[in-house]
């Protein structure tokens, strides 16, 4: 059973800086994508970044140059570094991984971007 487990949301204000972090556990395989979603009220869920156990990288265009995804393969986890972040930046940020064409998501953690 995979298990991801996120942390690092909170409250910040805009410009400012948060960084996520995923945990996964379980039986995983490689190679696997692991990856960010977010999902703001009203609206479907959405890409933010992903990256392949070897390290390759994609960022949806609005993300780019904001945001940075890396990962640790010897601790299973994945980090999203988001700086200079806006109001419409806010949302349940979601850790997704994938391998074998099988997809197991986090419970999401919040993100609010307010003065």
């Amino acid at each position: 059973q995979v298990q991801l487990v996120e942390s690092g949301g909170g409250l910040v204000q805009p410009g400012g800086s948060l960084r996520l972090s995923c945990a996964a556990s379980g039986t995983i395989f490689s190679p696997n994508v692991m990856g960010w979603y977010r999902q703001a009220p009203g609206k479907w869920r959405e890409l933010v970044a992903t990256i392949t156990s070897g390290g390759s990288t994609n960022y949806a265009e609005s993300m780019k140059g904001r945001f940075t995804i890396s990962r640790d393969n010897a601790k299973a986890t994945v980090y999203l570094q988001m700086n200079s972040l806006k109001p419409e930046d806010t949302a349940v940020y979601y850790c997704n991984l994938n391998f074998y064409s099988r997809n197991y998501w986090g419970r999401g953690t919040q993100v609010t971007v307010s003065s």
